[in-house]
């Protein structure tokens, strides 16, 4: 799922580097379960695996977009070849998080959920964020990148510089009281936005 600035990445020479995020990225979502299953989530434990699937999400997404400015600042090459990956990771705890919401703590009621799209702020940006992460999920092949053409393919891409900001706005909005979590997501993710800028700037200084 990107782009230079996104989640497609070429492939990589270390072995163990892709399939071994892979399992660490799933690790979580079996500790949720095996906390589900022996009941130890807390007294909502619905509001618990909404949150922590939520919490996951953004935690890829805004390491996906860490890619480039990591190989811009340190040298890095290793987190650009993982980058669809963690966006792809992103992309489904982003949907189990939405199909928690919609199943179990709406029930499935249409109209509820639908009004809470509407009139909820919070819920409005989440949906909104995960919805521009669809197209970027359903174009990470390699044959979504030939059949679009890079240039094509990288513009829609950067609909992820969107999506991550709107999870930030969406988990601000969401815990109101402790406000120390959500803001590092959004000055992490400043930074990391801010970095791509001022590359992007250099670059353009230099071609005129």
């Amino acid at each position: 799922m990107a782009s230079s600035t996104g989640w497609y990445g070429s492939s990589t020479p270390d072995a163990w580097l892709k399939p071994g995020v892979l399992v660490g990225g799933l690790v979580p979502l079996f500790a949720i379960a095996l906390g589900t299953v022996r009941g130890t989530l807390g007294a909502n434990p619905v509001a618990d695996v909404l949150n922590q699937l939520g919490l996951l999400a953004l935690l890829f997404l805004v390491a996906s977009l860490a890619a480039t400015p990591l190989k811009l600042l340190m040298g890095w090459s290793w987190p650009v070849r993982i980058r669809r990956l963690l966006g792809l990771l992103a992309f489904f705890y982003a949907t189990l998080h939405m199909l928690t919401y919609v199943a179990v703590d709406r029930l499935g009621e249409l109209a509820t959920i639908v009004e809470d799209i509407l009139k909820r702020p919070f819920i409005t940006v989440g949906f909104a964020a995960w919805l521009l992460l669809v197209p970027l999920a359903v174009t990470s092949t390699r044959a979504s990148l030939k059949r679009l053409g890079f240039a094509r393919w990288k513009l829609l891409h950067k609909l992820s510089y969107l999506a991550a900001p709107l999870a930030v706005v969406h988990f601000v909005w969401r815990v109101k009281k402790d406000m120390d979590e959500p803001l590092t997501y959004a000055v992490v993710l400043a930074f990391l936005l801010a970095v791509r800028a001022f590359a992007w700037l250099g670059a353009k200084h230099k071609r005129r």
